[in-house]
């Protein structure tokens, strides 16, 4: 008996979603695509949001920014739910690993008491800064306009609480584990008067309505001159002192600044080239948080750094508005 195997190929009706196909053609989708582009319901909301009678619940008037298409907003870093966790679970992997050599080696407790003191009070409160900046990009990701902003935004709290976590765990590693460091990271970003300047300027984006605001405030101009002052010129300021057992445990959180930087760009790039309107209020934005966010660091650099604290400042501010000017944005 003779058997006799064919095959028969099915041509598809269609190769994607048909919102998908309306924007870019009928072929198949990246599953970033799925998941980003005009997932946001547009029409036939049912009711206005309790909260703001006056607009609703996915409104584009939340921001005087204004885009012909918001999905233009798109994340050069193509991250969805699951490369996203894939991204971070092998990350923290290499993280665990580094930490759990430090405290096996005990690389931050042989420290001199002084460099100890000087890390505590530099770091530990920067626990309640990434708190601050999980609360302003939950503000973008809760009011932004469109899944490619929202997501992507929300993917920052994520993160900004995981570097608060990060933190703690080098305070730990400072006090063998007592928890003690982690409280004197809470009095000083409460009571210390040379904090106060920086926790002042945090609180002040939780009351800042325009959520586009926000994102260019906290991570193009906070962050620019946050990350860059305490991990590169104070950690360098330590490895002079002390060794480079520190700069073994921040490298991650500059890694990851350099890393979600791509996406901050890319939005306020492509914003901020959308039309004049856009491109002045954006710098304005810009301009102004950077000046208030310099102004609040000025104290705390100065007594970090002593005298080199006015040439590291300025180094920081200078390579922050080199990258805005790459942006488009007025300096």
């Amino acid at each position: 008996m003779a058997v006799e195997i064919r095959t028969n190929g099915v041509k598809p009706v269609r190769n994607t979603f048909g919102h998908l196909a309306r924007r870019f053609g009928d072929k198949p989708a990246t599953r970033y695509q799925e998941i980003a582009y005009d997932v946001q319901p547009e029409v036939n909301l049912h009711y206005k949001p309790l909260w703001d009678p006056d607009g609703e619940i996915y409104d584009r008037r939340r921001t005087v920014v204004t885009m012909r298409d918001w999905y233009a907003l798109k994340d050069p870093r193509q991250f969805y739910y699951g490369s996203y966790t894939t991204t971070r679970a092998k990350q923290q992997d290499a993280l665990d690993r580094q930490l759990d050599f430090a405290e096996k080696r005990d690389l931050l407790r042989l420290l001199p008491d002084e460099v100890r003191e000087s890390i505590v009070f530099a770091l530990l409160p920067l626990r309640h800064y990434e708190w601050g900046a999980n609360m302003s990009n939950c503000h973008v990701a809760a009011y932004g306009y469109g899944t490619a902003v929202t997501q992507a935004a929300i993917m920052v709290t994520t993160d900004r609480l995981g570097m608060a976590q990060h933190l703690s765990r080098i305070g730990l590693l400072l006090d063998g584990n007592t928890g003690e460091s982690l409280s004197i990271g809470r009095s000083l970003w409460i009571d210390e008067p040379l904090w106060q300047g920086l926790r002042r300027e945090v609180e002040a984006l939780f009351v800042t309505r325009d959520w586009f605001e926000v994102l260019v405030a906290q991570n193009l101009a906070a962050d620019g001159l946050v990350y860059p002052l305490f991990y590169q010129q104070f950690d360098q300021h330590v490895a002079a002192r002390a060794g480079s057992a520190l700069s073994s445990l921040t490298d991650y959180l500059l890694r990851w600044y350099e890393e979600t930087a791509k996406w901050v760009d890319a939005t306020i790039k492509t914003a901020a080239a959308e039309n004049p309107e856009n491109r002045e209020r954006i710098s304005q934005w810009f301009r102004n948080w950077r000046d208030r966010m310099a102004q609040a660091l000025r104290p705390l650099s100065q007594s970090l750094l002593g005298d080199a604290s006015e040439q590291a400042l300025a180094a920081v501010l200078a390579q922050l508005d080199a990258r805005a000017a790459k942006l488009g944005l007025t300096v």
